[in-house]
């Protein structure tokens, strides 16, 4: 296909796949962290075996499915932005491997746990998958902490990258502080989907759960806004750049200033409906988790996520992936993306796949609804984890 015959110029291809990246990240987030929430709060919401089982079986049928948004999200980067996921993956190496650690438990630890009757067997097993839930929901926090700040890595002449930060740069105060605000959301939504899932004295951990990580998160996330506000310099372009022009991430001039993240909704004040969300859907899940109203909760927990998740995406566009050694070198949407053949092609494939998923997610989600409880667990044991 000629570039001449594409419909939508290299600017708009560029930011919807920044907002298509935004859906698949917020997708995982809303149904893949209930997930991981869920497994992060298994020894604190079941304290023997049948409630264990039926706590891993209330996210056991959709588990697997909700972990595709993971994959697309990175999939998404790599089609749309190479030197992004070039650059990231050189950058965060070490913690996306203990990250990839943690995520292979957590199916190994679904499908071994139930094949002994043997109590420390099982053990083991929900060891695993407490690490496999509660690992990733904090590095993700950690990454994001660290995108905040900039990470310290700088590109040559020849668009070769060196990195000069190490590990435990990366586990500085504000990325586990960033950390802690991604736990305390996610097991705040996993927690509300125990309640809206579950019976029994689990279903009463959980509401217990719910109540205390919304109050965590809301502190949490309002003193990272603080922090964003008056310590964490932001960044700016400040010289020309076109927004449909060829990707050249050395081209423009970028300078770090405190409060730069908070630029963005000085100049559109509707985009405070995300961190709108990200407060009240905890607000709203604390009071819904207190009235045993988990249906209702579940979505009120979910906006918290997405509007968590938004926040952090909105603040920093147009920057993917800034550079605190040189600032010069940071990646943007309007710089490190695919051609506009190859974001036209794939976006053309996403608006034929995604109502797909979307489906078929919906449809899991429905055929597999219902209460999880210990007399199931019972009548089911050979079918279930």
């Amino acid at each position: 296909m000629s570039p001449d015959l594409i419909p939508l110029d290299y600017a708009t291809l560029r930011v919807l796949w920044w907002l298509i990246l935004g859906v698949l990240l917020i997708g995982f987030g809303v149904l893949g962290g209930a997930d991981l929430g869920v497994g992060a709060l298994l020894p604190f919401v079941a304290k023997h075996d049948a409630e264990r089982r039926v706590a891993i079986n209330a996210i056991g049928p959709t588990w697997e499915g909700n972990q595709v948004w993971f994959v697309l999200g990175g999939g998404a980067v790599f089609a749309a932005w190479p030197q992004v996921y070039a650059a990231a993956f050189s950058v965060f190496y070490s913690v996306m491997l203990v990250l990839l650690l943690a995520l292979i438990l957590r199916p190994v630890g679904f499908e071994y746990r139930n094949k002994l009757r043997n109590a420390t067997w099982r053990a083991v097993w929900d060891g695993g998958l407490l690490i496999g839930g509660g690992v990733p929901a904090f590095l993700f926090g950690v990454a994001v902490g660290n995108l905040l700040q900039g990470v310290p890595f700088r590109l040559d002449d020849t668009m070769r990258l060196t990195y000069e930060g190490s590990i435990l740069g990366l586990l500085n105060p504000f990325a586990l502080l960033c950390g802690l605000v991604s736990l305390s959301m996610l097991v705040m939504h996993g927690a509300m989907f125990l309640v809206m899932k579950t019976n029994g004295p689990v279903r009463e951990r959980a509401r217990t759960a719910v109540r205390w990580s919304s109050c965590v998160l809301i502190m949490l996330f309002g003193f990272g806004g603080v922090c964003v506000l008056f310590w964490i310099k932001g960044y700016v372009i400040t010289g020309a750049i076109d927004p449909g022009g060829p990707s050249d991430p050395l081209a423009k001039t970028v300078t770090r200033s405190l409060g730069a993240w908070y630029t963005i909704y000085a100049e559109h004040g509707w985009l405070l409906a995300a961190p709108g969300m990200g407060f009240g859907g905890a607000i709203f899940g604390f009071i819904l988790a207190t009235f045993r109203r988990g249906l209702v909760g579940i979505w009120f927990t979910g906006a918290s996520v997405a509007g968590v998740i938004a926040t952090a995406g909105i603040s920093m566009f147009p920057f993917i992936l800034p550079s605190r050694a040189h600032p010069q070198s940071s990646l943007t949407v309007w710089d490190a993306s695919s051609s506009p053949l190859t974001l036209f092609m794939m976006l053309a494939a996403v608006i034929v796949l995604m109502p797909a998923v979307l489906i078929y997610t919906g449809w899991v989600i429905r055929l597999m609804r219902g209460k999880v409880d210990e007399k199931y667990v019972r009548e089911n044991a050979d079918a279930l984890y």
